[in-house]
């Protein structure tokens, strides 16, 4: 999910800047929504769990891709590929759109590599800058400064029922990750909550049943703060992360996902380290908390949070929670 936010404030550089193409973004339907305010840009869903699944599934998808300007004239033909994602599937469809230009992404597996190893500590490229030299390498150079964000939409009257709202402003927090190494143990966040919960209404987010039986739980304890997890449709879910004055997240989707809505972002990280070029697009670096480096030297040691050595996965805990809660509150007082 992270990856495909981080796709969205480079596509909404791109159609600023050549108007006049058009573009058809390939992702599961599931993301679609995340689309959805970007001028020339359409989204074709990818069901790789049924009819496109396996070689035979890709096949059919790039005869469907190739026949898309045939049942829709206004709809012009596919020119060229621009690969985000270099993965196997990918690759094979590379092989069935043999005579259209097709540009993959460089994932500078060499460098982060070296990063995750030891080897060297400093900035690579960002995922969104990997994403523009590849439509660079198509002709379409890109300026990924001075971006251009969403309005924010007016919420329902069902969204605002369930979020109680009130005039404080609206801090999310999103509290887990895809591995443990990644995530802030509950116990300190629930310090941050309460105390922010004091001055600003929080809105945590969340998925899976495990995670909102633990979201509830955590609201019910704290006024000002409402679950989010469950109750609402990813496009809703956009409405309102575009509404947050600010969004506490680890370095997951979350963040990617504020941070293409305009909105700032504080994220913790444990042994992940944005060096590594997956920090949310056009936040300032201040806006980052990192794990103590001189507790855990070995910091980053890998790139999504899968691999850490023995006693770095709760690295993250290093920090603070009144380092949060001081982070947000200088944020929200810079923003008014």
């Amino acid at each position: 999910m992270g990856d495909i936010a981080m796709t969205v404030p480079v596509l909404r550089q791109f159609v600023k800047q050549y108007p006049e193409v058009s573009i058809t973004v390939l992702t599961r339907g599931f993301f679609e929504p995340f689309f959805r305010d970007i001028d020339n840009v359409t989204v074709y869903a990818a069901d790789v769990k049924g009819k496109h699944k396996g070689v035979r599934g890709l096949y059919k998808l790039s005869k469907e891709l190739k026949s898309l300007h045939l049942s829709n004239p206004s709809r012009s033909k596919i020119d060229a590929v621009a690969d985000l994602h270099n993965v196997l599937r990918s690759k094979i469809l590379k092989f069935f759109f043999k005579n259209v230009p097709f540009i993959e992404i460089n994932k500078g597996r060499a460098e982060k590599k070296a990063l995750t190893s030891g080897e060297s500590f400093s900035q690579l490229k960002t995922s969104h800058q990997r994403y523009a030299d590849v439509f660079e390498a198509l002709g379409f150079k890109l300026d990924l400064s001075r971006p251009v964000f969403p309005e924010k939409p007016t919420l329902s009257d069902g969204i605002l029922d369930i979020l109680k709202s009130e005039s404080k402003p609206w801090i999310g927090i999103a509290p887990f990750a895809a591995f443990k190494s990644k995530a802030y143990h509950l116990e300190k966040m629930e310090i941050v909550i309460e105390a922010l919960s004091k001055s600003y209404k929080i809105v945590l987010f969340g998925g899976g049943q495990k995670e909102i039986v633990l979201l509830n739980t955590i609201a019910s304890k704290y006024k000002n703060t409402v679950n989010l997890a469950g109750k609402l449709t990813l496009a809703e879910e956009l409405d309102v992360i575009s509404n947050l004055e600010l969004m506490v997240s680890m370095d997951s989707g979350n963040a990617h996902i504020a941070a293409m809505l305009g909105k700032p972002v504080v994220t913790l990280w444990g042994v992940t380290h944005p060096y590594a070029g997956f920090y949310p697009f056009n936040q300032p670096q201040e806006y980052a908390l990192l794990a103590d480096r001189e507790k855990y030297p070995l910091i980053p040691s890998s790139i999504y949070g899968n691999n850490f050595p023995e006693g770095y996965e709760d690295a993250i805990a290093s920090i603070k929670p009144q380092d949060i809660i001081d982070k947000v509150k200088f944020i929200i007082k810079g923003l008014a």
